[in-house]
């Protein structure tokens, strides 16, 4: 069903609204949200591409996806799932493909280490219960890096060889894990990850403006990172993930050498992303060109809570570690009565809300204030994209909510 003349005009008010402050709004911001035959609802882009650029924000600009790449990494690895490649609950065949996994020990709270006591699964890296976390999501691991430090998006393998924070399965820890899957992939396949995503999920669904290496046509319409200060001003600031960005799309030996981040080393046209959105709302099918991605059971099974034994792994908190790059998040995303949350495989289940989104539907976010969210339930996805650091910019959040909620209140007058 589309939206009528009148939401569509509300939604371009919100968007255009965030982003009239450059000093302390948003500098510049694309949002797409996709019905389930797979076309454009509502599709606007408001700002400009950075606040040192005099080029407006289009659609055709293109974003560091951050942590939104997990979902693209996550459905590639139960293609191979469904082909066996890959083997969801087999810790002996994971770490066969990866036997870095074997030896890394647990980081104790005294700061010693211990042998871990099983071995890593797939579902366990896909849910984040394999027990690795993120430097500036956790000061434990964050403490054990110095005096080096840790840089996850280095763009080198050596950053993703950290301790565990727990025994694999005994809790959940937002962090790298999604990134070992992509290695798992890699090994499984032969293939580069970004090669694999291209070839079996990309190009089936002829998206070419989503990649891990840009080309030099996207790296031209790259939207420019932002910081926002305390105070509430903006700045500009350098690119987090660059390594990607000043190697030659064409160099094959440069691009060799380019860790391809599973956990967030996409970049991408948001309205592309959408697109793949849509084959997850028709069960694993692309409802434009009709290609089979996934069976439908597949799809099932990423929007099922994995994790029911850690009901409130989202309201543990996760602290400013590297306040450059987040804020600190007291609750994942809260609900009105608390709920029991759940997590699906790379992404987190709403269980309800605030919006009018079903309580199955799945959405995550990227570092660089990048939020989707896909509802099966009422047959709606969208994308929120930004690019400011650090995570969950008030700002931000603010737009999400705003956008998300004038579609689900057009939704329900119009059934």
């Amino acid at each position: 069903m589309p939206l009528t003349t009148e939401t569509v005009t509300k939604l371009r008010s919100i968007v255009d609204t965030s982003c009239v402050d450059e000093k302390t709004g948003i500098p510049g911001a694309t949002v797409v949200v996709i019905g389930k035959d797979g076309n454009d609802l509502f599709a606007h882009s408001s700002g400009k591409r950075g606040i040192v650029s005099k080029e407006p924000m289009t659609l055709d600009n293109i974003f560091w996806i951050a942590s939104s790449t997990k979902m693209l990494v996550g459905l590639a690895c139960m293609q191979l799932v469904e082909r066996g490649s890959l083997k969801l609950d087999d810790g002996e065949h994971l770490e066969t493909l990866c036997p870095e996994l074997r030896t890394v020990q647990v980081l104790r709270v005294d700061g010693t280490l211990e042998k871990k006591n099983k071995a890593i699964s797939l579902r366990m890296l896909l849910t984040h219960t394999a027990g690795f976390g993120y430097t500036f999501f956790n000061e434990r691991l964050r403490d054990w890096t110095f005096p080096a430090g840790g840089d996850e998006f280095s763009g080198r393998f050596e950053d993703m060889l950290m301790p565990l924070l727990f025994q694999p399965g005994e809790g959940w820890e937002y962090g790298i894990n999604i990134d070992w899957a992509g290695i798992a992939l890699e090994r499984a396949t032969g293939l580069r990850l970004n090669d694999y995503i291209q070839q079996h999920i990309l190009q089936p669904l002829g998206l070419n403006n989503i990649s891990m290496i840009p080309t030099k046509e996207m790296k031209a319409k790259l939207a420019y990172m932002h910081a926002r200060d305390q105070d509430g001003t903006l700045r500009p600031r350098d690119h987090p993930l660059r390594m990607p960005l000043v190697v030659s799309h064409d160099n094959e030996a440069q691009v060799a050498a380019v860790f391809q981040s599973g956990g967030g080393g996409m970049f991408a046209k948001p309205q592309e992303y959408c697109k793949v959105l849509s084959v997850l709302l028709n069960d694993g099918t692309c409802p434009l060109t009709g290609t089979q991605l996934l069976r439908k059971e597949t799809v099932d099974e990423m929007f099922k809570n994995s994790i029911p034994e850690f009901p409130n792994f989202g309201r543990q908190g996760i602290p400013a570690a590297k306040p450059d790059l987040t804020r600190p998040l007291p609750d994942l995303y809260p609900v009105p009565g608390n709920p029991p949350q759940g997590w699906g495989l790379t992404f987190m289940l709403s269980n309800g809300g605030v919006t009018g989104r079903s309580k199955t539907t799945g959405f995550w976010a990227g570092l660089s204030n990048v939020w989707w969210w896909c509802d099966r339930e009422n047959g709606v996805a969208g994308m929120v994209c930004t690019q400011i650091l650090p995570f969950a910019d008030p700002q931000v959040l603010g737009l999400w909510v705003g956008v998300e909620a004038e579609v689900y209140k057009a939704l329900a007058e119009g059934k």
